[in-house]
């Protein structure tokens, strides 16, 4: 997998890719649409993490707190 990175305008659900990465891309892609709010590092190990963290084990051990 390759990443790119740019900033691009939404209209109606449509994201416009610039032509300058038509090359690079594979007729499926990944998007990630960050918040100006949230860290990029947190939205892009939130994958990652999930695997170890949404299991019931982890759900009964963090019960307590809800």
């Amino acid at each position: 997998m390759q990443a790119v990175q740019f900033e691009t305008a939404v209209a109606n659900g449509v994201i416009n890719i610039p032509e300058e990465y038509y090359s690079r891309l594979s007729p499926v892609v990944e998007v990630i649409i960050l918040s100006k709010n949230i860290p990029e590092t947190m939205l892009m190990s939130e994958k990652s993490l999930a695997k170890d963290w949404n299991t019931p084990e982890e759900d009964e051990a963090w019960k307590s707190l809800f």
